[in-house]
């Protein structure tokens, strides 16, 4: 199993950033990608961001250019860095790790994260 403990959501002003981190624990030997999801009241989750074990980096269109993925494969840690924080950014964040030998993924409790206009 593996488990996934995220920190550093909140309150912050549009315009203003937030880092996320989430850090996983456990069997996390097979752990080839981790990234970041979100869910705001009434819509689906959506994917944020992830990041692969070579370094490559995804991000959603909404996103591009505001925040920035990175990932420190020895821990293994992954952080978000939201830039210019908009009132559409308001939702939970989930972390998320896949387990790529077997094809599984993991999920974190989430994390509230709320931009005021």
């Amino acid at each position: 199993q593996v488990q996934l403990v995220e920190s550093g959501g909140g309150l912050v002003q549009a315009g203003g950033s937030l880092s996320l981190s989430c850090v996983a624990s456990g069997r996390t030997f097979n752990i080839n990608r981790m990234g970041w999801y979100r869910q705001a009241p009434g819509k689906q989750r959506e994917l944020v961001a992830n990041i692969v074990s070579g370094g490559l980096a995804n991000y959603a269109d909404a996103v591009k250019g505001r925040c920035t993925i990175s990932r420190d494969t020895a821990k293994p840690t992954v952080t978000l860095q939201m830039n210019n924080l908009k009132p559409e950014d308001t939702a939970v964040y989930y972390c998320n790790a896949v387990n790529g030998f077997l094809n599984r993924d993991y999920w974190g409790q989430g994390t509230q994260v709320t931009v005021s206009s």
